[in-house]
């Protein structure tokens, strides 16, 4: 099979030939420690992983990218406003006001490299005019937002041997960038309809930018990101759920699944079972990454939800940094649900810096074995 075949048979419930293999995301401290540890520097950790194995990694077409972006365009200026005191404060590209150790360099906050603490001191979107601002920075039609060769990009990916996927924020983390997630829970309660209005701008923008896509080229997988969960409960209540965010999710599941796209993933942190029946009903049918530490039990989903919803990475990060047995256990217990189809395994987020190297290899093996690459 291809990579594509592999990974489509495998999250719909299929007949692939073997699981796709992959162990985990590294952040930077993780690697630093693994090159410390018996990782040669200047090597991508991936491929090492499968050379060391015995491994031959797939071999895929040149990748191409559709390139379409669905960031605000123009960004704001980024900006150190002060440094002292062992920090930076800084506007960032989206309008915040973000506060970061110079222990890390503050680009970090355009894109984390690793498990970074940040302050957040002030949100773009505060009052009706910052709102009226900030819309004209989404506008779906700006040829910006699209690769000149756009069209030729789409042609070439009818006939590809890897997945296309896209990446997108859902309604509730996309607010969340614009006022703030205390602002939002607060504007949920006190000024529902300002909170549908930005949630019906962001649908129609998403909808209009996926439109020219989907028209042209069915993407293999849809990741909508929306960390909304703590560790134990949903960060805003059922009824919010039903009321602010459903109908966002099932407009955009059903124009995805209409163009021709099988996989629509949800993304979110913490403890999400209260909201994994929300996503079903929305026509979402994949979910990650199964925090384990937050009481994420893939297998007791799978008992819930049958084959109603697919599953991604689910394996304690806690207990591949234990190694020894508990790591083994681990890996056996979650892929034991292999044979049920729907479930890709993998480290339930990106691997810390507290896993050693030689636990990481001791593990990728053991899961490669059971993934059927062994």
């Amino acid at each position: 099979m291809t990579p594509r075949q592999r990974f489509l048979e495998t999250l719909t419930f299929g007949n692939p030939d073997k699981i796709p293999f992959f162990p985990g995301y590294a952040r930077e401290t993780t690697l630093e420690r693994w090159h410390q540890e018996g990782l040669p520097k200047g090597v991508n950790y991936v491929d090492y992983i499968y050379e060391q194995l015995g491994l031959e990694r797939p071999q895929t077409m040149p990748r191409i990218e559709l390139g379409v972006s669905f960031q605000m365009i123009p960004t704001f200026q980024e900006k150190i406003l002060e440094h002292k005191n062992g920090h930076y404060l800084v506007r960032d590209w989206m309008g915040n006001i973000t506060e970061i150790s110079d222990e890390y360099n503050y680009t970090y906050i355009r894109r984390p490299k690793d498990f970074v603490t940040r302050r957040w001191w002030h949100f773009p979107v505060t009052n009706r005019d910052e709102w009226e601002e900030m819309k004209t920075r989404y506008d779906a039609h700006d040829p910006k937002r699209f690769p000149h060769d756009f069209e030729e990009r789409c042609q070439a990916l009818q006939d590809r041997d890897y997945t296309v996927s896209l990446s997108l924020s859902g309604p509730f983390w996309q607010l969340r960038e614009w006022v703030g997630f205390e602002g939002l829970c607060i504007l949920m309660v006190e000024q529902p309809d300002w909170v549908h209005e930005m949630i019906d701008f962001w649908t129609e923008f998403i909808s209009q930018t996926l439109a020219p896509i989907l028209q042209r080229v069915a993407p293999d997988f849809v990741c909508i990101n929306e960390d909304m969960a703590y560790k134990n409960h949903s960060m805003i209540s059922p009824r919010m759920v039903r009321e602010f965010l459903l109908p966002c999710w099932s407009r955009w599941a059903s124009e995805m699944k209409a163009g021709g796209c099988p996989l629509i993933y949800l993304d979110s942190d913490g403890y999400v079972g209260e909201l994994i029946p929300f996503w079903i009903e929305a026509g979402i049918n994949v979910e990650g990454p199964n925090e384990v530490a937050a009481g994420c039990e893939v297998d007791r989903f799978y008992e819930q939800y049958g084959q109603q919803m697919a599953y991604q990475y689910g394996i304690d990060k806690r207990a591949l940094a234990a190694g020894g047995q508990r790591m083994r256990e681990e890996v056996k217990r979650r892929c034991s649900l292999l044979d049920k189809g729907g479930y890709i395994p993998g480290c339930d987020h990106a691997v810390p810096s507290d896993v050693p190297w030689d636990n990481f290899m001791e593990y990728s093996r053991l899961l490669a074995e059971l993934c059927g690459w062994l």
